[in-house]
C-alpha cells in the first residue's frame, strides 16, 4: 500500500512541477465530448423505422417502458441523458441493434 501511496505523491509532484515550469514536459490532451442531442418526436419515430423496430421492441432495446416511446413520437415527452445518447448513437448507425442485440430474436434479413 506505501508503494502504491509513494507512486501517487511522485506523480502529483511531477504534474505540480510540469504546471510551475514554463517549459512543459509531460504530454497533455484536450478531449471534447459531444453534447447530449434534443430530438423532437419525428426525428425519434424516423430513428426508431431506420431500426425497423415496433415501438414495443424499440422500448425494450432503449429500457423504457413502450408509454414511453409513444410518448417520445407524439411529442408529449422528450428523452434526455442516456436515452438521447443511444439515440444519438442509433442516428448515426441503425445497425447497432444487431452488433449489440439486448432484444433477443431481432433479426435483419
Amino acid at each position: 500500500m506505501e508503494s502504491v501511496y509513494k507512486s501517487i505523491v511522485a506523480g502529483l509532484s511531477e504534474a505540480i512541477e510540469d504546471i510551475q515550469n514554463e517549459e512543459k514536459k509531460l504530454k497533455r490532451h484536450t478531449v471534447s465530448i459531444m453534447p447530449v442531442k434534443d430530438y423532437n418526436a419525428k426525428e425519434i419515430q424516423n430513428i426508431r423505422k431506420r431500426t425497423g423496430l415496433s415501438q414495443r421492441l424499440f422500448a425494450g432495446y432503449m429500457g423504457v417502458s413502450t408509454k414511453t416511446v409513444e410518448a417520445w413520437e407524439a411529442g408529449t415527452n422528450r428523452p434526455s441523458g442516456a436515452a438521447s445518447r443511444i439515440l444519438n448513437m442509433l442516428e448515426m448507425d441503425a445497425e447497432l441493434i444487431v452488433k449489440f442485440p439486448f432484444v433477443q430474436g431481432l433479426s435483419r434479413d
